[in-house]
């Protein structure tokens, strides 16, 4: 003889009667356990193999699946950007020296013309040189006119001015060598590919970018970008165009964060210029950028959906001032009635009171509509 417990109410009958009713639950089986076992006194019991109680949810019976916890969702990969590619000093050096390189070929040069013999007498008599008769224009000449040349060319040509706020990234042959941060008169080597970088801080205001609020509802945002160049390397040899990337970042934040309507939830604005700035920030470092701040400076409807909105903000602001006008006719008429009543002034029975509050609030009301617009 056994028993079985299941989730389910079957009908008390006898052992040997009719077959059991179908299970009012068709998606769980049950487990039977012998009765003999529920009334032993033996301290140590005989095992007996039980079956699972529930079972996992069967196709087509129309059960509600179970409430699990979202999983949480995987992070976002970092970009990865060469770790060998640093900013790094480059070696310069000053003005003077490309300079005097270059007063030297020139000197060179007139050397190379006197001994050849083919200065101008004019030429003699401004430097005070005595008059030679030259060898004439030889391999030794041309050689000396070369190198005279090569050395006023390099030296020339080498001259850069350094800017405040500016900086020049250096490479050679696809190699980058160094930057440049120094302001004044400089000498850099001329086989060095030159790129001129920005490195002021800078503030950048976007056009509008589609975005959506809290409901979904399409907006469009004007952003306030402050950032700087921080890793000039980076920044010009890590990506295409930064200041494109800053952008696209920017674009890709505000379709994550929702931004609220002017007029909303106190601090909302504050709220969603911290996620946008965290999240921009986040993307543009490894590249070299440092983002300070993303605000929205300007908040509005998309206008596809710019004129129903309007229509329901008007009719929400005529609600709450409907709300806020009875809520002070109400207070207006207690305080009246109760003054009346505290005080002595009048007696009145429940009848008298609802006429009395009556005509207040009728009066109150009036009064309210005649003096407002």
């Amino acid at each position: 003889m056994s028993t079985t417990t299941s989730h389910t109410s079957e009908p008390d009958g006898p052992a040997d009667g009719p077959a059991r009713p179908a299970r009012l639950i068709q998606n769980e089986s049950t487990t039977e356990i012998p009765v003999h076992l529920l009334f032993r006194d033996d301290p140590h019991p005989a095992p007996v193999p039980l079956k699972p109680a529930v079972v996992a949810r069967r196709q087509g019976t129309g059960e509600q699946p179970r409430l699990r916890r979202p999983a949480p969702a995987p992070k976002r990969p970092v970009p990865q950007v060469d770790p060998e590619l640093v900013e790094r000093p480059a070696r310069v050096l000053p003005g003077a020296a490309g300079v005097l390189a270059g007063a030297c070929g020139a000197a060179g040069g007139v050397a190379t013309s006197w001994w050849a013999g083919v200065l101008p007498p004019l030429a003699l008599e401004a430097l005070r040189l005595p008059a030679y008769a030259g060898a004439g224009l030889g391999p030794a000449q041309w050689a000396a006119y070369a190198g005279a040349g090569a050395l006023g060319l390099f030296g020339l040509g080498g001259l850069a001015r350094g800017r405040t706020g500016g900086a020049w990234v250096l490479g050679l042959f696809g190699r980058y060598r160094g930057t440049v941060r120094r302001s004044g008169l400089l000498w850099v080597n001329p086989l060095l590919l030159r790129r001129r970088v920005d490195v002021r801080l800078r503030h950048w205001r976007s056009e509008p970018v589609p975005a959506s609020d809290g409901s979904g509802v399409a907006l469009r945002v004007v952003v306030l970008v402050v950032w700087r160049v921080r890793d000039t390397a980076r920044a010009t040899l890590g990506v295409d165009d930064h200041e494109t990337y800053l952008r696209e970042c920017v674009e890709a934040a505000l379709a994550r964060v929702p931004v609220e309507m002017p007029g909303g939830a106190m601090g909302a604005g504050d709220t969603a210029g911290e996620a946008l700035t965290r999240l921009v920030a986040a993307d543009a470092a490894p590249v070299g950028l440092e983002v300070f701040s993303v605000q929205p400076v300007r908040v509005e409807y998309a206008p596809e959906v710019a004129a129903a909105m309007h229509r329901r903000r008007i009719a929400a602001l005529d609600a709450q001032h409907r709300a806020s006008v009875l809520t002070s006719v109400v207070d207006s008429v207690e305080d009246t009635v109760t003054r009346l009543t505290v005080r002595g002034l009048v007696e009145l029975d429940d009848y008298e009171r609802k006429a009395l509050v009556k005509d207040l609030t009728v009066a109150f009301c009036a009064g309210r509509g005649e003096t407002t617009p």
